[in-house]
């Protein structure tokens, strides 16, 4: 259980999110409640309400905000891969893994239906502006002339990445003592196999 910290006062929507992400990351989204994060701050029960509507609202605002983090990071891995799109796009993969591992929030937040009816925040523009970086990098390794390979390619790039941090989180990976860094390292190899395979194609 995230550990209690004193909140700043007048601030204390932020100290939600933030306290939602800590609480994401050590119990995963099924154990997610209001009641655990207003616990972890030590405030009352009653307190988030006042600043979201449910459980729902304050979930949303944790996905919309996950969603513009990931861009950025992603955006920012992608460039510092350099010049080669297939390295820019295969670097996103180790990008998503180490981020799950640290914020516990990944596609299953971002994107979870029971998230639909939840309007606010900018959940609709900060998961279109994720899925729009990630298609543009599929589409500029040339590997996905139309717009449906694209979409393919880049559902298969997620589902290995989504894949080896769900069970690096589940303690499926045991041996040689595996870290956030080193299942990024096998993500990123994964979608490099993946392209590899459609260049030849595959």
């Amino acid at each position: 259980m995230p550990s209690k910290r004193p909140y700043h006062h007048g601030n204390l929507a932020a100290e939600l999110i933030e306290a939602s992400f800590g609480l994401l990351a050590e119990q995963g989204l099924a154990e997610f409640s209001v009641a655990k994060v207003a616990r972890a701050l030590g405030v009352s029960t009653a307190s988030p309400y006042r600043h979201f509507a449910d459980r729902d609202h304050l979930l949303g605002a944790v996905a919309a905000q996950a969603a513009r983090e990931l861009a950025d990071r992603m955006r920012a891995d992608a460039a510092a891969a350099g010049a080669d799109a297939g390295e820019a796009f295969a670097a996103t993969a180790g990008t998503y893994v180490r981020y799950v591992a640290e914020r516990g929030a990944g596609f299953d937040v971002i994107f979870s239906p029971t998230l639909t009816a939840v309007q606010s925040g900018g959940l609709a523009e900060g998961r279109r502006a994720l899925m729009d970086l990630l298609f543009d990098l599929a589409h500029a390794t040339g590997l996905a002339p139309t717009r449906e390979d694209a979409f393919v390619l880049l559902e298969r790039h997620l589902v290995a990445a989504h894949g080896y941090v769900s069970l690096f989180d589940g303690g499926f990976f045991t041996n040689r003592n595996p870290t956030a860094s080193s299942i990024a390292d096998r993500a990123t190899q994964a979608t490099r196999t993946l392209l590899a395979g459609a260049g030849a194609g595959g």
